[in-house]
C-alpha cells in the first residue's frame, strides 16, 4: 500500500491560486494525469497533471522527457513517488520554479483532452453487490445472486476500441431486440438506453505471461483510478447476454474521464475491506493482511443527468445518484488484479479494469436507470416535471466523484460526461 509522505500535507498551498478553493477537485495533493493540448490545434497530445483549475505541461517544465503515457505508467512505484513528489515541491507556495513552470501551463477551459494512454485490453467487472443482488432479484426473484458471485470476481472482456473521453457524443445503438410476448426479434434502435456508474482501474507496470501476480503486491500494479459509464442498452443486452454474456449492448461507448487520479494521491483516503461474517471469506489467494486493512476506495460517486429541455431552460443537471465505492465494491482493485492474473494472463501498462455499477444499499443510491425505475415500471419525475425510465435523446449524462477525509484535503476526480443522439 502507498504510504503516506509530506504531498498529502492539507496544509500545502499552491502558486496556482484556484488549487486553494476548497471546492476544487485539484489542489495540490491530487495532482492526476492525463494528456491535452490546446483546443483546436493540430500539437500533438501531451502529459500535463491538473493543478487547480490550469494544466501543467509536464514536459514543457522539464519534468518529464516523454509524450508517452503508457511509459510513464510502467515505471515502478518508487519512481511514480518521486515523480510526485517533484511536481508536488514546484509547484507550492514560495518554490524558485514558479517562474519558469507558469509557462508550461494553460487553462483547463482552452484545452482538450483525449484517453489517459493506450487501452490495449479493457476488463469489465461485476464487483458492486448490491447492484448484482437488485438487477439479479428483477429477473431471478428466487436467486438475484448466481453462486459464484461471493467466490469470484465476475469479469467480462470488453471493447477498447470504442472507449472514449469525457465530453463524446454517440448515436443511439441499434440492434436485436425481443418483446416478451413476441414470436420473433425485431431489428432497430435501442429503446432502453441506461448508464453504469462505475470506477475504472489502470494497470501501471504489468506481468510476465505465466507469472501470476500475488494479491500481496498487486497495489504496486495499480496506477490510479478514473470514472467510467458503461453504457448499456438493456433491451438488446436482455436478448443477447445469455450465455456469453455482454455484446453489441455493451461495444458501442464507455466514456471515461480524462483524469487519472494516481493510487499515491488516494493513501488518505483507503478504507478497510471487510465481508460479512456470515458470507465466505477469499480463497487464499485472493487474501491479505493488507487488503483486508486497507484495500477499499473511500470515492463518493454521483451521476447527473441534463435533459435537452433543461439545457434551453439554462437550468443545471439534476442529481439522480449518490453512493461510496467502499461501501459499494464486494471486491477490490488488489483482488481483480490477483484473479485477472491468477491463471497466467498478462497485463500491460495502460490495460483498464471496470468496477462493475457500484450501487448503494439505499433506493437513491442506486447507479443505474434499471435500478432507479425498476426495469422502468417506476418512472423518475424530474425537478421540471419531465419523466424518466430510460434515457432520451439529447439526454447527457455526468459521472462524478472525490474524496474526503477527516484531517486531508478534498480531492476531486472531475467529470465523465456523454450525450446520447438520435440513431
Amino acid at each position: 500500500m502507498t504510504p503516506l509522505d509530506p504531498t498529502h500535507d492539507p496544509h500545502l498551498r499552491s502558486w496556482v491560486a484556484s488549487a486553494n478553493d476548497a471546492a476544487c477537485h485539484f489542489p495540490i495533493q491530487n495532482l492526476p494525469f492525463g494528456r491535452f493540448r490546446r483546443a483546436g490545434s493540430p500539437e500533438i497530445w501531451r502529459i500535463g497533471t491538473a493543478i487547480g483549475d490550469q494544466v501543467l505541461d509536464l514536459r514543457a517544465a522539464g519534468v518529464i522527457d516523454t509524450d508517452d503515457m503508457n511509459a510513464l505508467m510502467a515505471v515502478a512505484p518508487s519512481e511514480r513517488r518521486a515523480l510526485r513528489a517533484t511536481i508536488s515541491a514546484g509547484l507550492r507556495e514560495g518554490t524558485e520554479k514558479q517562474a519558469a513552470w507558469a509557462r508550461a501551463l494553460l487553462p483547463q477551459a482552452q484545452a482538450e483532452y483525449t484517453l489517459p494512454c493506450r487501452i490495449g485490453d479493457y476488463t469489465d467487472f461485476y464487483t458492486g453487490i448490491y447492484h448484482a443482488t437488485a438487477v439479479g432479484r428483477l429477473f431471478r426473484p428466487d436467486q438475484p445472486l448466481m453462486p459464484n458471485y461471493k467466490w469470484v470476481p465476475i469479469g467480462y472482456h470488453g471493447r477498447a476500441s470504442s472507449i472514449v473521453v469525457s465530453g463524446q457524443a454517440f448515436k443511439r445503438p441499434q440492434g436485436q431486440t425481443k418483446a416478451p410476448d413476441a414470436a420473433v426479434p425485431a431489428f432497430g434502435p435501442s429503446k432502453r438506453m441506461d448508464y453504469e456508474l462505475e470506477l475504472g482501474f489502470f494497470v501501471g507496470t504489468g506481468n510476465m505471461l505465466g507469472v501470476p501476480i500475488p494479491i500481496a503486491e498487486a497495489e504496486d500494479h495499480l496506477f490510479g483510478v478514473c470514472l467510467l459509464n458503461d453504457w448499456s442498452a438493456r433491451d438488446l443486452q436482455a436478448w443477447e447476454y445469455q450465455p456469453l454474456g455482454p455484446f453489441l449492448a455493451k461495444n458501442f461507448a464507455t466514456t471515461i474521464s480524462p483524469w487519472v487520479v494516481t493510487t499515491e494521491a488516494l493513501a488518505p483516503f483507503r478504507a478497510k475491506f471487510e465481508r460479512p461474517v456470515d458470507d465466505p471469506q477469499p480463497l487464499p489467494y485472493l487474501d491479505a493482511a493488507d487488503n483486508r486493512e486497507r484495500g477499499g476506495l473511500d470515492i463518493v460517486l454521483e451521476a447527473w443527468l441534463l435533459t435537452p429541455r433543461m439545457r434551453a431552460a439554462n437550468e443545471g443537471p439534476v442529481r439522480l445518484t449518490r453512493s461510496n465505492a467502499a461501501q459499494a465494491a464486494y471486491w477490490t482493485a488488489a483482488q481483480l488484479i490477483a484473479h485477472h492474473t491468477v491463471n497466467g494472463c498478462n497485463l500491460q501498462p495502460g490495460d483498464l479494469f471496470g468496477s462493475g455499477t457500484l450501487s448503494g444499499p439505499a433506493p437513491d443510491q442506486a447507479g443505474s436507470l434499471l435500478e432507479l425505475t425498476q426495469s422502468g415500471k417506476q418512472p423518475l419525475t424530474l425537478p421540471n416535471g419531465e419523466k424518466r425510465t430510460f434515457l432520451e435523446d439529447g439526454d447527457t449524462l455526468i459521472l462524478r466523484g472525490y474524496c474526503e477525509a477527516e484531517g486531508f484535503r478534498r480531492i476531486g476526480l472531475g467529470e465523465a460526461s456523454g450525450t446520447i443522439l438520435a440513431a
